[in-house]
């Protein structure tokens, strides 16, 4: 292997996390270079050459220039994505198309890095039925769960499981009156279901019924399983009721999460299980892009080492 070079960090400017993983690779020594993909190719640039040998090229931004060969690895983040906002819709369309393809292609193809995690492996773990589906085969429990765009199905599903939960597939953006908003997770009754359920994909879920969740970060071989206590159905709604707690794992269930791992081909996960009134841990998803960072103040847990240590490649 060619001599290691710099960590490429790949994501928007607004994120924190990546923030705090690049603050620690610099005071470690470890050169970064942090780009966004909105920022080509105003202020990002690259020449790949494939060659008998594989890709060899680089990649320039304001202040850093890299070699393809020599990249360490990639925290690939949360990019916000090409954009031409200059040229009229159909050679924007055109442009976004051979940029995603032609600079995506050369990020995903890279001969000596570590991604965590690898885009193409996060595009594939982001399907919620692909996720539940490697779950079960991992040997996890999760609950029983509808995948339907046919009214009648969903309410013989709700009527059998008795209390059901409706959550988005996925989690676009989405603006009422012009400000950000999420479909949340509810509770759903079978006289709510009604004709439009045809109108798209929807995910229904027997409700656990849970004495606390689980948010399980896996960063390379290093687990951080934090126990979150609130009497809310989705914890994500309001993080001020919220208290956390170190857990450990139960039996069994190291074994499933790096089969569920491996399946995908990751190394970062951000797990969320939900923990029943007996103990029983149940599976919810896996984030392949998941946060973890505001954890480690509530709980002491060492995770942007960790994470940095993966990027150095000091645990594979």
């Amino acid at each position: 292997m060619t001599e290691l070079g710099p960590v490429l960090v790949v994501t928007n400017l607004d994120d924190p996390t990546a923030d705090l993983v690049i603050e620690e690779l610099h005071d470690r020594g470890t050169p970064v270079v942090r780009f966004d993909s909105g920022d080509f190719p105003t202020t990002l640039s690259f020449a790949a050459h494939i060659t008998s040998h594989g890709i060899r090229g680089s990649l320039t931004t304001p202040t850093r220039t890299a070699d393809l060969t020599q990249i360490r690895s990639m925290y690939y983040r949360r990019p916000s994505g090409f954009a031409f906002p200059h040229l009229d819709e159909q050679t924007a369309r055109f442009a976004i198309t051979q940029a995603r393809y032609g600079l995506g292609g050369v990020m995903a193809s890279l001969p000596n890095c570590l991604y965590v995690n690898h885009p193409h492996r996060i595009g594939d773990a982001e399907f919620k039925p692909s996720g539940l589906a490697a779950a079960v085969a991992s040997g996890f429990r999760v609950p029983a769960t509808l995948i339907t765009s046919d009214s009648i199905e969903a309410r013989k599903f709700i009527s059998q499981y008795q209390r059901v939960i409706y959550k988005p597939l996925a989690t676009p953006l989405y603006r009422l009156d012009g400000v950000s908003s999420t479909v949340r997770v509810e509770e759903v009754t079978a006289e709510e279901i009604d004709d439009s359920v045809s109108g798209t994909a929807h995910l229904f879920q027997h409700r656990v019924e849970k004495a606390a969740d689980v948010r399980l970060t896996v960063i390379g071989d290093e687990t951080f399983a934090v126990r979150i206590n609130s009497d809310l159905l989705d914890w994500r709604t309001d993080y001020s009721k919220l208290t956390y707690s170190v857990v450990e794992l139960p039996p069994g269930a190291e074994a499933s999460i790096r089969t569920y791992l491996n399946h995908f081909g990751l190394v970062f996960g951000a797990f969320d299980f939900a923990i029943d009134s007996v103990g029983q841990w149940w599976f919810l998803e896996c984030n392949p892009s998941g946060q973890w960072a505001w954890l480690e103040p509530e709980t002491g847990l060492p995770m942007t080492a960790a994470m940095a240590n993966l990027l150095e490649r000091k645990t594979t």
